[in-house]
């Protein structure tokens, strides 16, 4: 199985298309987010990842993420994959995140021992409020 694409968004729906087809929208995607109130603050970011099963395979595997700050593991989620082989899927991937400081956070994604495929999220400091007019 191979990773597709991964990313953090704030919202993801299906939608049937046709052949039987089926649509995936993704919405906000960012990989950066001005946090709601001054550090220190708990984050969890929705990170999707898209995954695709040749035929030959055989379909089972186990997503592994490594979330990674200043080369130390902060978080981890580990989870069963299953996809149909010819076919693609999706799965949601949260991780509870604890910012001392602004910074940057790697989500490190693979499937089995396969490559890792690379995610930053980095927490900026908190956006100003719009001036008055």
């Amino acid at each position: 199985m191979d990773i597709v694409a991964a990313v953090f968004i704030e919202n993801i729906e299906l939608r049937a298309a046709p052949g039987p087809s089926t649509r995936i929208d993704l919405t906000g995607i960012h990989f950066s987010l001005a946090a709601p109130s001054s550090v220190p603050v708990s984050l969890e970011p929705h990170l999707v990842v898209l995954v695709r099963c040749a035929p030959e395979e055989s379909g089972t595997g186990a997503l592994e993420t490594v979330y990674v700050r200043d080369g130390e593991q902060v978080a981890r989620n580990a989870q069963p994959l299953q996809v149909e082989p010819g076919k693609f899927a999706y799965r949601l991937v949260r991780a509870e995140l604890e910012f001392d400081d602004y910074g940057t956070v790697d989500a490190q994604v693979r499937i089995d021992q396969g490559p890792v495929t690379t995610v930053p999220f980095t927490l900026l400091p908190p956006a100003d409020p719009p001036a008055a007019p």
